[in-house]
């Protein structure tokens, strides 16, 4: 009897993130817990959002309240927005961010990005999406220029390997052998990230 396995997948998710204005002198060390935490970071911008665009970005939470002192914490200073993307990005950037009261993170999940770097509920430091369609929404929102596809899976995704993926792992792993550095694994790392033919470029500009 023939047993049948399923063809393989590829399964990356994207999601919003946030750092808050309260924060965001810790930028670079959040960046670099977020990178060492698996996830790729494939857009950023930085940009401060009026209490207007903040009512419409946190349109779900009006008539809480808490959504006037939300809406004018969110719109003190500037923010620096992500897309994260990993397998499981949501959840796994959920459980990175912690509980949103700050406060309860530092008792239940005392390693949580909130733990570390919020101050209480409302001034908790970072956002994330909550959801796949918020997580869309969110994009859509901080960057409207963004193209959101769903991602290749079966054919589509062999075809995408081997126009985009194996030709650069091919000459990466020729040029590993030329060079015969002491840490292989390392240098075809940073080889590859240097060489990748479809690098975003990242938005650094303030919007009013």
């Amino acid at each position: 009897m023939e047993v049948l396995m399923p063809e393989p997948q590829i399964f990356v998710e994207r999601t919003l993130a946030i750092i808050k204005p309260d924060v965001i002198d810790k930028e670079e060390e959040i960046e670099d817990l977020i990178l060492r935490s698996g996830f790729h970071i494939i857009q950023k911008r930085k940009l401060q959002l009026s209490p207007e665009q903040c009512s419409n970005f946190y349109a779900e939470q009006f008539g809480k309240i808490f959504f006037p002192n939300l809406t004018a914490y969110m719109s003190s200073g500037p923010i620096v927005a992500m897309v994260l993307a990993r397998n499981c990005a949501i959840s796994y950037w959920k459980e990175l961010l912690g509980p949103s009261n700050s406060l309860r993170a530092r008792i239940t999940h005392p390693h949580s990005l909130r733990a570390l770097y919020g101050t209480d509920e409302l001034r908790n430091g970072l956002h994330g999406s909550l959801s796949i369609s918020s997580a869309e929404k969110e994009i859509r929102f901080i960057f409207p220029e963004a193209i959101l596809e769903p991602v290749p899976t079966g054919q589509r995704a062999r075809d995408y390997l081997n126009v985009y993926v194996k030709p650069t792992l091919l000459a990466g792993l020729t040029a590993l052998c030329k060079e015969k550095p002491a840490d292989p694994m390392i240098w075809l790392a940073d080889w590859l990230i240097e060489h990748n033919p479809n690098k975003p470029k990242l938005q650094y500009h303030i919007s009013q």
